[in-house]
Formats: C-alpha cells, structure tokens, sequence
C-alpha cells in the first residue's frame, strides 16, 4: 500500500485592483452658452411662446379652456354666422385638428352648428346662451393675462411687438401652419381585410350508370338502324 502524498494548499487568488472612481464633471455654476441658438429670433420666440402660454394655461385652468379653444370662440363671438372652413383657415389650424376641437366645444354646448344661409351644405359656427355667458369670464381673464405680459415688456414693447409679429407670419406658408395647442386626430386604424367566404360550387348530377339490360330486351328485334342500347 502506497501513501498518499499530502495535498499542497492553493495559493489564495489576488483581487484584481479595482478601477479608481470616475470624478464627476463639477456642475458649471454660470449661464450655458447658446451660441447661434441664443441669437436665433425662432428659438427665442418658440420659449416666449411657451411661457406666454404656460401664463395662459394657469390663468384659464378654472374654466378649462386651453389656448386653441379660446381662439375658436372668440373668432366665433366677434364673426357670428362663420363657416367651419373660415374660422380654421383665420387661425391656421389644420381641419384633421380644427373638428374634433370644435367637437368639444359643442359637446360642452359652447357652440352650435347651423346650416349656412348661402350654402346648405356648410355649417356655419353661433355660440349658444352658455358660450355668451362664458366669454364673459373669459375676456375678464385674458385681460389679467395679456397685463402680466404688458408688465413684463411695457406698453411701447406691446405696441411695438404687436406690430413686428404680423410681419413674420406671413414668411411662411399659412397653410402649413397650425395651432401646437389643438389636439392631434387619431391615425385611422387599418381596416381588417374581411375573410372571403368561399364560392358556392354546383352540385355535380351524379353520373349515370348503364343500366342492365334484360334478356327479354335483348331478344326483341331491333329496326333497322337504331342503335343497340
């Protein structure tokens, strides 16, 4: 019998050296620099449209009525008897937008379709009792609202704005424009091709089997040239 010889004890495995912690990049503590951005009059009107906007909102959140609703009657208010197409094309909101908005608007009864008296089949845009009685509120409130604004650039600023503004939306073409507060309509939903139901075949007649002749037939004389069965 053999011994054994002792088994030797593993060496124990070295860690390998961890990788040394990433120091984080010190927050800049002064303003960012735009560059071009910060000299460009499209960005910078898109943020003072966003803050005018965010005054608005916050404004009319009571009443709940969001910028393009307020635009739509008010059109309505001061051009009673409009057609659906007119009022879309004076605030440049696209149709697959301008009818479900104007959906809502009845649906609250703000508004009310009419037949138009030049074209039956064109409706032309009333407010109701309920629509009268909320511009009131309604105007009372953009009134506080278009005076934060006139705080904010002083009354020869808004005079001043209110005449360069018109000038830049005519660079464009209007009928590309659209309101960003309407509400996008739903992409229509492909239709599900239907299964086509199979074509209804003729019953075959079953072929005819030759019938047995019989004895008897078959020694009856036949005529001359009529063919044997």
């Amino acid at each position: 019998m053999t011994d054994v010889p002792p088994k030797r004890p593993r060496a124990p495995r070295r860690k390998a050296p961890s990788a040394p912690a990433s120091t984080p990049a010190p927050e800049t503590d002064g303003a960012v620099d735009l560059g071009l951005i910060g000299e460009s009059m499209g960005f910078l009107l898109k943020r003072a449209q966003m803050a005018v906007f965010h005054d608005f909102i916050r404004t009319f959140a009571a009443a709940d009525i969001r910028p393009a609703q307020f635009s739509v009657l008010s059109v309505i208010e001061r051009n009673p008897g409009l057609k659906q197409s007119q009022v879309s094309t004076a605030l440049s909101i696209k149709r697959t937008n301008f009818v479900p908005l104007l959906d809502g608007l009845e649906a609250r009864g703000l508004v009310k379709r009419k037949p138009a008296a030049t074209d039956r089949r064109s409706h032309a845009l009333h407010l109701t009792a309920k629509g009268v009685t909320l511009m009131e509120q309604l105007n009372a409130l953009w009134r506080e609202h278009e005076q934060r604004v006139r705080d904010r650039i002083g009354p020869d600023g808004r005079v001043w704005l209110l005449d360069l503004l018109p000038r830049l939306t005519d660079l464009g073409d209007p009928s590309m424009a659209d309101d960003p507060d309407a509400p996008e309509a739903p992409a229509a939903k492909p239709r599900a091709a239907r299964p086509r139901a199979p074509k209804a075949t003729a019953a075959k007649a079953p072929a005819k089997t030759p019938t047995a002749i019989s004895a008897a037939e078959a020694a009856k004389p036949r005529r001359a040239g009529s063919p044997r069965r």
